[in-house]
């Protein structure tokens, strides 16, 4: 059996009609930059996210430095981050001309600790930034508590738990904005690039929505600005999908709950841990060998039975060729739960429309190289 690790083509039959529907619409209407559905895919979205304003821009990493760009943050100024992320998280704070600080994650979540992050705060410290990976929520609360004690904007990477929520929470609803990618792999992808700001302050909005435009909010008239716009086409894949998110977020669930009771019992890797009360959508289903060197044993193994797994992320970005020592990053106190993470880490495959045959066949493999190994 073959076992994909994406469904994308899968997801589209399934709601085939609804999307294109939706691009047909576009295509007549003649307007596919900036458009009516543009604006109506926002306002969709801005009520899904329980915020005031949703801006659509041209990916996740646009979104996150627009957003810092709006607030001011800048050369000489500090923001705090994990380093077991993907790449654009401090690469977003870089372009922004500011200075990625890393501490380290939480060992169960993954998440930002927010026990290590006071260590970290300096005069030029201006922005925490965690990121909900995986799929599940960081420790919004005490993260707001803590840059409120130092007075510090909030700025949530979303990129990989949309629809997920905290216990007593929803994501943007304790930040300045929170920012999200729709690159096709995403629980809410188009196809290809996208992003997106959600925010409840009316300045961040008006702001990144000039930023995103050339620096335009009136026809012929522009400032400062770049050109990162959501397309009308992208809205419109978006905006049907938006619609089935929620079940397809139940979908995953279900396919993480079936993995999590058919290898609960094995010995060599730990299983995703959720936080409890909170919500976690499982964009990713990631377990963790016991030892590195079993990582790439465990997915050779999978990958030679038809097991479509892979990494993420398996290089921490202070590990990366392209990692800015001196000015551009530095890193406060010992990581070591983030690098563990990194070494340790394998996804399983994991989308909405996987069958219960691919699942048990995923568990029987992962289970196979267990017994092996012990």
């Amino acid at each position: 059996m073959q076992v994909p690790f994406y469904g994308h083509v899968r997801q589209y039959r399934n709601i085939q009609a609804e999307i294109d529907a939706n691009m047909k619409e576009v295509l007549e209407s003649g307007q596919y930059v900036m458009g009516p559905m543009l604006k109506r895919f926002e306002k969709e979205f801005a009520a899904y996210s329980g915020t005031k304003h949703a801006i659509g821009v041209g990916n996740g990493t646009d979104a996150l430095w627009l957003v810092f760009m709006a607030l001011g943050i800048g050369p000489g100024d500090e923001c705090i981050t994990t380093t077991n992320t993907f790449f654009a998280t401090a690469e977003a704070i870089w372009i922004a001309g500011a200075t990625a600080v890393f501490v380290d994650s939480d060992a169960r979540t993954n998440c930002i600790d927010p026990a290590k992050i006071e260590a970290a705060i300096t005069p030029r410290t201006k922005a925490l930034v965690p990121v909900h990976l995986y799929g599940q929520c960081a420790d919004m609360k005490a993260i707001r508590e803590i840059a409120a004690k130092h007075k510090l904007f909030v700025v949530e990477d979303n990129a990989q738990a949309i629809g997920a929520r905290g216990d007593g929470f929803r994501i943007g609803e304790l930040s300045d904005a929170a920012c999200t990618s729709f690159i096709i792999q995403k629980n809410l992808g188009t196809f290809g690039d996208g992003g997106a700001v959600v925010t409840n302050n009316a300045e961040i909005d008006r702001v990144v929505r000039k930023l995103r435009n050339h620096g335009s909010d009136k026809r012929s008239c522009h400032s400062y600005g770049f050109n990162s716009r959501l397309d009308d086409l992208h809205a419109a894949v978006l905006s049907a999908k938006l619609k089935h998110i929620d079940e397809m977020n139940a979908m995953r669930r279900k396919w993480a709950a079936r993995l999590t009771a058919g290898l609960k019992d094995a010995k060599n890797f730990t299983l995703p841990y959720e936080t409890p009360g909170y919500y976690h959508v499982f964009h990713l289903y990631v377990i963790e060998t016991r030892k590195p060197e079993w990582r790439d044993q465990l997915l050779g193994f999978l990958n030679d039975h038809g097991v479509d797994a892979k990494c993420h992320y398996n290089i921490a970005i202070h590990q990366q060729e392209g990692y800015p020592w001196g000015k551009g990053a530095r890193i406060v106190g010992p990581i070591p739960n983030s690098e563990r993470n990194a070494g340790c880490c394998i996804s399983l495959p994991m989308f909405p429309e996987l069958t219960e045959q691919e699942v048990d066949y995923t568990i029987e493999k992962v289970l196979a190289w267990d017994r092996q190994v012990s």
